[in-house]
């Protein structure tokens, strides 16, 4: 992830942490701990994100849930912070927020992903920080060009409007 979206998308995730560090009076690395063994839902999903951001990985000492894929600790670890989208989401999470979750995690690990999906990620990260999310079709239709190999096409478009409006891929058809 680049420097500038990484730091737009933490100042969001950090605005449920601060408040809960400030009221908290303990060591910030504790309270991740500390915040990673409650409930699912108890805090907000964007302090579980924080936590794990902040704590390594005891067994291969990435960020918790970023490592390679052999481990063990982080694969666990990754897949208990998605509950809180199976259980909050759409209730509590907006389809907005919930792609900038899945974003920001594909783009802080991405060795754990097929390229394609990073590509795709990379691509629509600046609109999610706007408040923009695909549709389904702007999301399949951008995909498309990406398995496409015209990523550097795509790269140069400046809407998700304009990376959906590329010409059509020769095999496919026009609706």
């Amino acid at each position: 992830m680049c420097l500038v979206c990484a730091e737009l998308v933490d100042q969001f995730w950090t605005l449920d942490w601060r408040p809960l560090v400030e009221v908290s009076g303990i060591p910030e690395l504790e309270l991740a701990e500390l915040v990673l063994l409650e409930d699912v839902g108890k805090l907000p999903w964007t302090c579980t994100d924080v936590a794990m951001t902040l704590l390594r990985c005891p067994a291969c000492g990435a960020e918790l849930g970023t490592g390679d894929l052999p481990c063990l600790r982080c694969r666990v670890a990754d897949e208990q912070r998605w509950a809180w989208d199976h259980m909050g989401y759409p209730d509590r999470m907006t389809g907005n927020e919930h792609a900038m979750r899945v974003a920001r995690m594909v783009l802080r690990a991405p060795h754990r992903q097929r390229e394609t999906i990073v590509q795709g990620w990379r691509l629509t990260m600046p609109f999610l920080l706007l408040g923009e999310l695909p549709t389904t079709a702007q999301a399949q239709r951008i995909r498309a060009h990406i398995l496409a190999e015209r990523y550097d096409e795509l790269v140069r478009c400046r809407s998700l409007r304009e990376l959906a409006g590329l010409p059509s891929v020769p095999w496919r058809k026009e609706d």
